[in-house]
């Protein structure tokens, strides 16, 4: 049975930083597109980005890059969600996810499994 756990969230001011983990069991690691998503109140969930099972391709939305980076340790099961400079509307519950495609456009369609997410809150 596939686990994922977040951890790392909380609450930090604006232009702060916080860095998300997500501890991963129960599946071969290695083998996994490793994604990240967030869910604001009120919002639709939003996918972050993604990091494939090399480590040699990213992928990032618009509205964190160039703020945000993923990570991953295929050695420890591990991956990481770097967050600097943060926003307010950084605001979010966020999900680390696995899924077995890496391609343009992934959706939350193309990942099966599911971290049952970590606050992050950001004050103004």
């Amino acid at each position: 049975q596939v686990q994922l756990v977040e951890s790392g969230g909380g609450l930090v001011q604006a232009g702060g930083s916080l860095r998300l983990s997500c501890a991963a069991s129960g599946l071969t690691f290695s083998r996994y597109t490793m994604g990240w998503f967030r869910q604001a109140p009120g919002k639709e969930r939003e996918y972050v980005g993604a990091i494939s099972w090399s480590r040699s391709s990213t992928y990032y939305a618009d509205s964190v890059k160039g703020r945000f980076t993923i990570s991953r340790d295929n050695a420890k099961n591990m991956v990481y969600l770097q967050m600097n400079t943060l926003k307010p509307e950084d605001t979010a519950v966020y999900y680390c996810t696995a899924g077995l495609y890496w391609k343009a456009g992934l959706t939350s369609t193309d990942f099966g499994s599911w971290g049952q997410g970590t606050q992050v809150t950001v004050s103004s």
